[in-house]
């Protein structure tokens, strides 16, 4: 990668009026040169790969498959990826690439659904903002392991009277922290628990000095702030020059956790008790009757769906920066499939390991199973703990946790920088860096109080309330607005114009996905989330009122843009109301591939007629609905 001496940074931060027109993030050789564009294909492929792959599918996924039948759990998640999951992954790429514009002017060619792709950002954002927390988490984590013995190998001069290295399975308390089914670990007020284990006394007494509450805000607990600035300093520093420096980085984070992965799995399929952890996982112990279980479908496809990062606008960014004509059909699959895979291959590492931990503490291995910050911070580390050379594997984990939420966050922190790119292109193309560096410094100062002694109490709120059913909505609004208003077979034509002509035959199943199954089912798994909410805790400790109504603020903040744009174009429109909405329906004359010798005739040439008869209105086709499937 380039290096720059000081003078050429002060340029590239604050742009030299003699280089005031050049762009920093545009090379000679790319095709879109206002926007810029992947230097390779495999940039653009690792870093989609590193999006997707986030630390659910090393936290989350094992987990469900051990709770829903082991092996059998892979039938229902493969079913839901094929119908649901890279549907809507290629539909997404597919939007963002032709337009070559990120999620808010996207809706171009939905006017008045342009609020989704604000609330998509205001998403992001939020997200953004704990995420960052998490990956200091793991900074910490790791710096803490370069010591001998790991700190939380045993009760130290840290632990209180609670401490105890011997499990107690017969403690209703301990039991039910191993085998609760919640997204976090269980853990009652840190000083009343009896016979908590090292590893989590040190997560709670230590790593997050935690407090009673989230009413008790406490002090910022310095080491987990300085690591969280480490980790903005280090997001920031990767996107400077924005997909173009990132895209070389995403070389080793993207790669390096399979690395990691394959160690550990190695390490843990030589240790004694591995193949009782691996049978439970996706062995013997499969159970095929779960299939009959509805719970066992709506967690793989919910699963499915939240693991490709599909409504948060990262896809369609990431896509907008492509050729055009670039092969988004088999990219879609490479990446749906990786990352499928890698949350299985996930599992055997983890498993492993932990039927290593049963084995020591002779305990079955479903009373050492955990989810979520249990499994990352407290199961894992311990089971880690009880290796030889075990400050080296805490090491290795703790880094791959680190470079698999940085690839995640790089996405977050693209998708705000080119929204605000697209829609002030004039104010910042030439300040790139210093948009970038400030989005940073935001969202440092805004994880501030994530880094309290509250902190996993705000972590778990957001994560509860914003990255949940919300996301559902804006996915089903999504499928409605691109296949309903806009028209499944537009958009077919759009699709052909970047990848040429395919048979009928060929969109039928993407129709049948598309227009009924996967809409179908995010409805399904929507009203069952909404039936099935309850008010969100952490482990035993329950959240005051106002946290929740502060929870419900902000899922009402972000889908508030959604009417309230629609509103707003509706009443600056001309016409009669029927005659605004049949034109907030349409596509806006701006809505087109982003360089002219893309448009061909069916652009340009409407483009030229608009232009000879500006009185004349599109117009909108009013049996779409009917007609979309012929």
């Amino acid at each position: 990668m380039r290096k720059y001496g000081w003078n050429s940074f002060k340029d590239l931060i604050f742009r030299n009026p003699a280089v005031a027109n050049q762009d920093p993030h545009v090379n000679d050789g790319d095709e879109n040169i206002e926007r810029g564009n992947w230097a390779s294909k495999r940039e653009y492929i690792l870093s989609t790969i590193g999006y997707a792959v986030g630390l659910g599918n090393i936290w989350r996924f094992p987990y469900l498959a051990y709770k829903n039948g082991g092996g059998a759990f892979l039938i229902p998640y493969f079913v839901m990826l094929v119908v649901t999951g890279i549907p809507l992954f290629f539909m997404e790429s597919a939007f963002g690439q032709f337009c070559s514009q990120g999620p808010i002017n996207i809706w171009r060619a939905v006017p008045i659904l342009q609020g989704v792709g604000v609330a998509m950002v205001m998403v992001t954002l939020i997200v953004s903002i704990y995420y960052n927390v998490i990956i200091a988490y793991s900074l910490y984590y790791m710096f803490a392991s370069f010591q001998s013995p790991l700190p939380w190998s045993s009760c130290l001069s840290w632990a209180d009277s609670n401490c105890s290295i011997t499990p107690i399975v017969n403690s209703s308390v301990l039991v039910a922290n191993w085998t609760q089914e919640n997204t976090t670990f269980s853990s009652s007020n840190m000083t009343t628990v009896p016979g908590q284990s090292p590893s989590e006394q040190y997560w709670d007494c230590v790593a997050l000095q935690r407090s009673s509450g989230l009413g008790e805000t406490g002090r910022v607990v310095w080491h987990l702030a300085l690591c969280l600035l480490l980790s903005s300093t280090l997001v920031a520093a990767a996107l400077i020059r924005g997909i173009k420096s990132s895209g070389k980085v995403v070389y080793f984070t993207a790669t390096f956790p399979y690395v990691v992965i394959v160690i550990l799995l190695v390490r843990g399929v030589t240790l004694e008790g591995a193949r009782d952890g691996i049978e439970f996982y996706i062995g013997s112990q499969s159970n095929l009757t779960k299939l009959t279980d509805a719970q066992v479908w709506k967690d793989a496809a919910t699963q499915t769906f939240y693991s490709l990062s599909i409504g948060w606008g990262g896809v369609m960014t990431l896509a907008s920066y492509n050729n055009f004509h670039n092969n988004v059909f088999k990219d879609s699959f490479v990446v749906t499939l990786t990352n499928a895979g890698t949350s299985v291959l996930a599992g055997f590492a983890i498993f492993s390991i932990l039927g290593h931990m049963a084995q020591i503490y002779k305990m079955p291995v479903e009373e050492v199973v955990k989810e979520g910050f249990g499994l990352a911070f407290i199961a894992y580390p311990d089971a880690l703990s009880k290796l030889p050379i075990s400050p080296l594997w805490s090491i290795l984990f703790f880094f791959m946790l680190f470079t698999v939420g940085l690839d995640s966050q790089f996405a977050g922190i693209e998708v705000i920088t080119t929204c605000l790119l697209d829609a002030f292109p004039k104010t910042f193309k030439t300040k790139r860096a210093l948009l970038t560096i400030t989005t940073c410094a935001i969202l440092y100062f805004l994880g501030l109080p994530c880094v309290t002694q509250a902190g996993i109490y705000w972590v778990t709120l957001i994560d509860q309330y914003v990255a949940s059913w919300v996301l559902l909505i804006l996915a089903l609004l999504e499928i409605i607005g691109v296949c309903y208003i806009y028209g499944g077979n537009r958009f077919i034509k759009d699709i052909e114009m970047m990848l040429g002509n395919k048979s009928f035959t060929f969109w039928l199943w993407w129709r049948a996905c598309w227009f009924f199954i996967s809409p179908c089912i995010i409805v399904v798994i929507l009203v069952w989330s909404l039936m099935a909410f309850t008010p969100p805790s952490y482990g035993t400790v329950p959240f005051p009122a106002w946290g929740l109504a502060l929870g419900w603020c902000m899922a009402v903040l972000v889908l508030l843009w959604i009417p309230a744009i629609a509103v707003y174009k509706l009443t600056r429109g001309k016409g009669s109301p029927w005659k605004r909405l049949k034109s907030l329906c349409s596509p806006s004359e701006e809505w087109h591939p982003y360089l002219d010798v893309h448009r061909g005739e069916r652009y340009s040439e409407e483009r030229c007629r608009h232009k000879k008869s500006p009185k004349r209105r599109p117009e909108v086709n009013v049996t779409v609905i009917s007609s979309s499937w012929l």
